[in-house]
């Protein structure tokens, strides 16, 4: 009986933790998609970035900077600007481009936010005639007697 006992021990030590030995590893789950999209690059969308709106401060080094979201073999918007912008990536959009933007990062912004407003300037005088202008509210009706 001391050869089976033998045999248990060899069989155990040629197993491994992992199952038998020579058997593959289980394969490693991919990375979760990211919520923020920080250089260049075709982004596929609930693979390498989650859908939702992000927004970038604009070109990096006084670049234009472009992006576009794509689906399937069409694209669905774009732009090439020097402003802050913001981008709602549908879930059904199949990828998103982007080159020369700042950092994108996903917001909570709704999809109709605006970019923040430069500090506006006044109308030259020479446009005030063209442009309407609000008027002040109407007086207030006087009390009645009573």
């Amino acid at each position: 009986m001391k050869l089976a006992g033998t045999t248990a021990i060899a069989l155990a030590t040629w197993c491994t933790a992992d199952g038998i030995a020579g058997a593959d590893p289980a394969p490693a789950p991919p990375p979760a998609p990211k919520q923020v999209i920080d250089g260049d690059g075709t982004f596929a969308v609930g693979k390498d970035i989650v859908p939702g709106t992000y927004r970038s401060d604009g070109p990096r080094d006084g670049a234009a900077c472009y992006w576009r979201r794509i689906g399937g073999d069409k694209t669905l918007d774009s732009a090439m600007t020097k402003k802050s912008q913001v981008v709602l990536i549908e879930p059904s959009d199949t990828a998103f481009r982007t080159d020369r933007c700042q950092t994108w990062q996903l917001t909570e912004c709704p999809p109709t936010c605006a970019p923040v407003p430069q500090q506006s300037v006044g109308l030259p005088d020479v446009l005030k005639g063209f442009v309407p202008q609000a008027r002040p509210p109407a007086p207030a009706p006087a009390p009645s007697g009573g």
